[in-house]
C-alpha cells in the first residue's frame, strides 16, 4: 500500500510538472516572443565603398571613389500593457569624380532621422499611442553640378512631428498609426535659405516700407498617419517599409505630404551583406526648380523626390538577445 502510494505521488508530481511545462511552451508557441517584458535592443552598421581607377581607357571615362554608411538601430521595450519603441536611422555618402585638375566630391546620401513612440494598451490589437519623429541631415547640400549654391544644410530643413492617437498591432509586422491631433513644425535655421522661402516657410518680405526677414520656423496642425512593416520574407532578406501621411488642417488639407522609406537587407554571410534603401517625397509646400538641358530655368513648384540607394559591404547586424534565450529564460523560471 505505501508503495503503491509513493508511486501514485511520483506519477501526480510529473504529471503537474509536464503539464506546466507543457503550457509555457504553449504560451510560447501561440504569444508572441516579443510581448515578454524587457528591452530588446539591436540594429544595422553597414559600411560599404568602391573605386575605379583608368589609364589610357580608350573608351573613355572618370576616375572615381564612392563610400556610403547605413545605421539602423533599435531599442524596444515592453513592460506590462505599455510598450515604447525607439529606432535611429543615420546615413551618409560621398563620392569623388574627375581628374587630379578637376576632382570634386559629391554627397549621396544624408539623413538623421530619430523616431519614438510610446503605448498602452487599450484592448487585444489597439494602443493609445502618443509619437515623436525628428529629422534633418549632417551637411551642407548644393544645387549640383554647381556647387557654389547652397541649398540645404543641417537643420535647415529640420523636421519635428508630434502626434497622439490610436496604435493598431495585429501582429508584430505591422503596425499602423492613426493621430488625428498632430503639430508638425519646419525649421529653417539658414536666414538666406528662410529669406527665399525655401521648404515652406515665410520668405523675406518687402512690400511695406520695412523689411521683414524671413521666417525660420512653420507650424502646421493635422492628421497623421504611418504604416510600419517589419518582415524577414524569406531566409537572409528582410524588409522595412515605413510610410507616413501627413494632411495640414489649415491649408490645402486635400494635399497630402507623403514620406515612404524602405530598407532590404541582404545578408550573404555574417560580415558580408548587401541593401538596397529607397526614399519618396511629396510635399506641396516644397518648390523644386526645374532645369532644361541647357542648364535654363524653366519652372518651380512642388515635385515628386526620390532617391535609391544600392550598397553591398561589409555589414554587422546585432541583436540584443536572442528568441532562444528567451525561451531558456521562462523554462529556467519555470524550473524555480
Amino acid at each position: 500500500m505505501r508503495r503503491t502510494l509513493l508511486v501514485f505521488l511520483a506519477t501526480f508530481c510529473l504529471s503537474v510538472n509536464y503539464a506546466q511545462v507543457m503550457d509555457k511552451e504553449k504560451y510560447l508557441r501561440t504569444n508572441d516572443l516579443d510581448s515578454l517584458d524587457g528591452w530588446k535592443i539591436g540594429g544595422l552598421v553597414s559600411v560599404n565603398g568602391s573605386q575605379v581607377s583608368l589609364t589610357n581607357w580608350n573608351a573613355g571615362g572618370q576616375n572615381s571613389i564612392s563610400m556610403n554608411g547605413l545605421t539602423s538601430l533599435y531599442a524596444n521595450l515592453t513592460k506590462g500593457n505599455s510598450h515604447w519603441e525607439n529606432s535611429l536611422d543615420l546615413g551618409y555618402g560621398i563620392q569623388r569624380q574627375g581628374s587630379k585638375d578637376n576632382v570634386r566630391w559629391i554627397k549621396t546620401d544624408d539623413k538623421i532621422d530619430l523616431d519614438s513612440k510610446f503605448g498602452r494598451k487599450a484592448s487585444k490589437m489597439w494602443y493609445y499611442s502618443a509619437l515623436m519623429n525628428f529629422n534633418t541631415q549632417f551637411t551642407d547640400g548644393y544645387n549640383y553640378p554647381n556647387d557654389s549654391v547652397r541649398i540645404s544644410r543641417f537643420m535647415a530643413p529640420g523636421y519635428l512631428l508630434l502626434a497622439a492617437g490610436m496604435d493598431f498591432r495585429p501582429h508584430k509586422i505591422f503596425s499602423a498609426f492613426i493621430a488625428p491631433f498632430t503639430m508638425k513644425t519646419t525649421f529653417v535655421l539658414d536666414q538666406d535659405l528662410a529669406n527665399a522661402g525655401a521648404f515652406g516657410v515665410d520668405g523675406i518680405d518687402t512690400t511695406g516700407s520695412t523689411v521683414i526677414p524671413g521666417k525660420m520656423v512653420r507650424f502646421e496642425a493635422g492628421g497623421y498617419i504611418k504604416l510600419i512593416y517589419t518582415h524577414e520574407i524569406m531566409e537572409n532578406i528582410k524588409i522595412t517599409s515605413k510610410l507616413g501621411l501627413f494632411s495640414n488642417y489649415l491649408h490645402n488639407p486635400q494635399n497630402i505630404d507623403v514620406n515612404w522609406e524602405t530598407l532590404v537587407q541582404f545578408k550573404v554571410n555574417k560580415f558580408i551583406s548587401a541593401t538596397l534603401s529607397t526614399h519618396l517625397i511629396y510635399d506641396d509646400d516644397i518648390d523644386i526648380a526645374v532645369y532644361d538641358d541647357s542648364g535654363v530655368l524653366t519652372g518651380r513648384g512642388p515635385r515628386l523626390q526620390f532617391k535609391e540607394v544600392l550598397s553591398v559591404g561589409f555589414a554587422y547586424k546585432f541583436p540584443a538577445k536572442k528568441e532562444t534565450e528567451k525561451v531558456e529564460k521562462v523554462k529556467k523560471e519555470d524550473n524555480k
